[in-house]
C-alpha cells in the first residue's frame, strides 16, 4: 500500500535527489553534497517501484535502501518506520552539516538542536565505519595542525605519514576512515580511535573528550 503520513526534516525528505535547474540549484550543488554517490541506485529502485506503486515516496526508498546497506556490509538487520513525504523545497543554502573538524561539543549542540542526544551522536558517528573522506577534510591535521606547523599530536606518527604520502600522490584523494575493515559495518573505528588512528577529527575527539570537558571548555570561552 502507498502511504503519504508524515514529513520528515529537511535533508532526510529526499529533497537532495531533486534536480536542479538552470535557474533554481538545488541540495544537489551545495559543498557538503557534492561527493554523495549512490543517486543512479536510488534511480534504479524509483523506476522498478513506480510501476508497481506510483508516486510512491523517494525519502522512504533512501531510508530502506541505507538499511539494506547496512545489512550487506555484516551490520545489523534493523526496522525502518515508513511512510515519509517527499520534500518539494531543495536549497542548497539549507545544507547545514556538523564540521569535520567539530571539537565534541561543538557536534553535540548541532544534534541537540535535531533533539537527538549523545549517545545519538556517538552512534551516528560510528557509521564512519563503512566511510571514505578527501584529504581536504583532514589535511591540516597532518602538516599543520590548528596553525602550529606540525601534525596532530592526536594522530598515530604511522597514520600521519601514510595519509601525507596519500594526499601528495594526487589531487585530493580519498581514504576510509576505518583503515582495516573497510567495507564492513562493525564497531573497529571505535577501536582505531582509542589507538590515536581517527582520520577525522571529530572522530578522534570522541577518544580525547573526557564527560563534561566539553562543556567547561565551551562555558570558559563565553566567559571570555
Amino acid at each position: 500500500m502507498c502511504r503519504l503520513l508524515v514529513r520528515p526534516c529537511l535533508g532526510c525528505d529526499a529533497s537532495i535527489l531533486i534536480y536542479s535547474t538552470r535557474r533554481k540549484p538545488s541540495e544537489k550543488l551545495a559543498v557538503p553534497n557534492l561527493t554523495v554517490r549512490g543517486y543512479e541506485l536510488i534511480d534504479e529502485i524509483k523506476k522498478s517501484l513506480e510501476a508497481a506503486c506510483p508516486s510512491t515516496v523517494c525519502s522512504d526508498i533512501v531510508t530502506l535502501a541505507t538499511g539494506d546497506s547496512v545489512v550487506l556490509a555484516r551490520g545489523p538487520n534493523y526496522i525502518a518506520p515508513t511512510g515519509r513525504r517527499d520534500g518539494l523545497v531543495s536549497n542548497p543554502n539549507n545544507v547545514k552539516l556538523h564540521s569535520p573538524s567539530f571539537l565534541v561539543y561543538e557536534a553535540l549542540e548541532a544534534f541537540i538542536a535535531k533533539g537527538m542526544t549523545l549517545n545519538d551522536m556517538v552512534t551516528l558517528l560510528g557509521a564512519h565505519t563503512v566511510e571514505f573522506a578527501h584529504c581536504n577534510f583532514f589535511q591540516d591535521r597532518l602538516s599543520d595542525f590548528q596553525g602550529s606547523g606540525s601534525p596532530d599530536p592526536s594522530m598515530d606518527p604511522a597514520l600521519v605519514s601514510n595519509l601525507s604520502t596519500l594526499c601528495a600522490a594526487s589531487s585530493n584523494p580519498t581514504t576510509f576512515l576505518d583503515q582495516n575493515t573497510s567495507s564492513t559495518f562493525d564497531n573497529q573505528l571505535y577501536n582505531h580511535i582509542l589507538l590515536k588512528r581517527g582520520v577525522l577529527q571529530i572522530d578522534q575527539e570522541l577518544a580525547s573528550d573526557t564527560p563534561g570537558s566539553g562543556w567547561k571548555c565551551r562555558r570558559n570561552k563565553e566567559k571570555g
